[in-house]
């Protein structure tokens, strides 16, 4: 334990560097436990971690990964002990905190959730905070009344990490679900996450976008936003809801208020970084239970190791990644 291996970016006047390093445990960050990381896994702003001007690290050298899991090493917090097998996403990790891109991890108890029975470590990092955007998703737009009978539910960017889990999390949940995409070459992937249709990007993301279009889902999960969200506000059912949890698309939504006052559509803002944890343990124990995708290991997921996480990262930027990567740290 005296040393370890950690994924270190670092920007110098001399240049931006990303190499894995020999670290100590006494190189970590303040926090009150300290976590064996068993797994971590990639996302798109930890792709962006790993770029000079990604705007997401503000101080150098620094550890990236957003997601971690593992084993409890030392605790000075009551409600963990040396053994307990936790996991913990977003918050700082990975952003001004060291992250899990690291055989060992040191963070804040307040950010730990424990591992709920009927998730094994490595499939807590399948999900990760790809899972955890995905199942609020869900969580969210059944609060507002969505359940199966109601319609079909539209998924943007669905070979995506959130794509790929809410596709497969609804259809688990035994909904119509409509997969939109533009990789042509995945729709066999898709169908087996267990969507019903599948609908090219072109088709939901128009042109010309009316304020008010024909009325095709009764939901959808949005991890896109800019025209894409727009188009599909525009074709929601009466009273239906669109919960949108990202900007790939772009900022910009040229929408109107007529589906809001119309329609009655609800836009729901999905946030996992800071959700707050009550909701954050509550969907973590239906992503062990009736949120768990049936494929979460066998389609959705593939391992790398440390080694292989640089090339992973660059690809994850220029959407060579389906589904979900995880990293093996130990």
């Amino acid at each position: 334990m005296a040393e370890f291996q950690a994924l270190v970016v670092n920007k110098t006047e001399t240049g931006f560097t990303v190499d894995i390093q020999t670290m100590k445990i006494d190189d970590l960050p303040k926090g009150d436990v300290l976590i064996k990381v068993a797994y971590s896994s990639v996302n798109y702003k930890d792709g962006l971690a790993c770029t000079p001007n990604g705007k997401i690290v503000k101080t150098y050298p620094f550890i990236p990964g957003i997601d971690l899991a593992g084993t409890v090493v030392s605790s000075s917090d009551s409600r963990f002990k040396e053994g307990d097998e936790v996991i913990a996403t977003s918050y700082e990790i990975g952003v001004s905190h060291y992250g899990g891109y690291s055989e060992y991890a040191r963070v804040r108890s307040d950010w730990i959730v424990p591992l709920p029975k009927g998730l094994t470590l490595k499939e807590a990092m399948v999900l990760g905070t790809a899972g955890l955007t995905a199942a609020l998703s869900v969580h969210r737009l059944e609060e507002n009344g969505l359940s199966p009978e109601k319609g079909k539910v539209l998924v943007t960017g669905a070979t995506g990490g959130v794509g790929s889990l809410a596709t497969a999390m609804l259809a688990k949940r035994n909904y119509d679900v409509v997969a939109s995409t533009g990789k042509q070459e995945e729709h066999e992937y898709l169908r087996a996450l267990g969507a019903k249709e599948i609908v090219s990007r072109e088709d939901v993301c128009l042109e010309q976008i009316r304020p008010l279009d024909k009325q095709y889902w009764a939901a959808a999960i949005d991890p896109v936003g800019g025209r894409t969200l727009a188009t599909i506000l525009s074709r929601i059912q009466y009273g239906g809801s669109v919960a949108v949890s990202g900007l790939a698309g772009g900022t910009d939504v040229p929408t109107s208020v007529f589906p809001f006052i119309l329609r009655g559509v609800n836009l729901l803002g999905i946030d996992s970084v800071y959700c707050p944890m009550e909701l954050r343990l509550k969907v973590w124990e239906r992503m062990a239970n009736d949120l768990k995708p049936h494929q979460l290991l066998e389609s959705i997921a593939r391992e790398i190791t440390l080694e292989q996480l640089p090339q992973a990262l660059s690809d994850i930027l220029k959407g060579k990644l389906r589904g979900r990567t995880i990293v093996k740290l130990s």
